[in-house]
């Protein structure tokens, strides 16, 4: 009981917290910990935290994230593909995806553009998207799956990240590829290894069979059909082959870093 006591603590919601750490679960630990109490107590079992004010309320759900990181990285399956659909189920109009209007989005010069390469890799040149675009490409199309529960089917042209990692000569022994990209705010994101090297992990520079629209990342974003996502980002214009994690833009909010769909 003093425990207990310990834990309810005023300022913080014991209900919304729950809550909380429930959705950023797996689904395994999501159902067994609800099948056995979803409970506050359960909580601080799992995590070892106690919540005594905010900031351990807050370090809670960080060990909860972190868990279910680890978890679905654990579970991930490199040839396991994500559906591919009929170009008849394409949404149309594919619905534009960002935290800034469309008309915000950043306005690229393909021309003056590059693709800085950095990291882990033999071949540190910077890329033109002439040279980009000579690079063998495939189509896919794949299910893009916001966070914020919507999903639409889009149609997909680009090369596998994977080929273009093994033509720069990268470390696929690294931990990550973490993107830059143009976007107000300097939106950024790491992927991890395994995801990045999935066969259906693209650097796509087409939608629908047109050169890539500026409203979806012009002149190249990353696809990962696997992902959720904002883990898909666009208006790239570097990327890192790395050990040390360097955070996201919504990674750094609160998001997994996994982030499977």
């Amino acid at each position: 009981m003093g425990r207990l006591r310990k834990l309810l603590i005023p300022g913080v919601d014991k209900k919304l917290l729950v809550r909380d750490a429930v959705k950023v679960m797996p689904d395994p630990t999501r159902r067994r910990f609800l099948t056995t109490g979803a409970s506050l107590g359960a909580l601080t079992l799992l995590t070892g935290c106690d919540v005594l004010d905010s900031s351990s309320a807050e370090e809670m759900l960080k060990k909860v994230s972190k868990f279910n990181d680890a978890v679905q990285a654990w579970m991930f399956n490199p040839n396991a593909l994500a559906p591919t659909f009929p170009e008849s189920m394409i949404t149309k109009p594919f619905p534009f995806n960002g935290y800034y209007d469309v008309d915000d989005a950043p306005d690229i010069d393909g021309k003056e553009w590059k693709l800085e390469v950095r990291g882990l890799v033999d071949n540190k040149k910077s890329w033109t998207l002439d040279e980009l675009y000579q690079l063998p490409q495939v189509k896919q199309v794949t299910r893009h799956i916001c966070v914020e529960g919507w999903s639409a089917i889009g149609s997909w042209t680009g090369t596998p990240l994977r080929d273009f990692l093994k033509l720069v000569g990268a470390d696929t022994r690294a931990k990550y590829v973490w993107f830059q990209c143009a976007d107000k705010d300097g939106y950024n994101s790491p992927l991890d290894m395994p995801s990045a090297l999935h066969p259906q992990t693209q650097m796509s520079f087409k939608f629908a069979d047109q050169i890539l629209p500026r409203a979806y990342g012009y002149p190249m974003k990353i696809r990962v059909p696997t992902k959720l996502g904002f883990k898909n980002p666009k208006y790239v214009i570097s990327m890192e082959v790395t050990n040390e994690y360097k955070g996201g833009y919504w990674e750094d909010q609160g998001y997994n870093s996994f982030s499977g769909s």
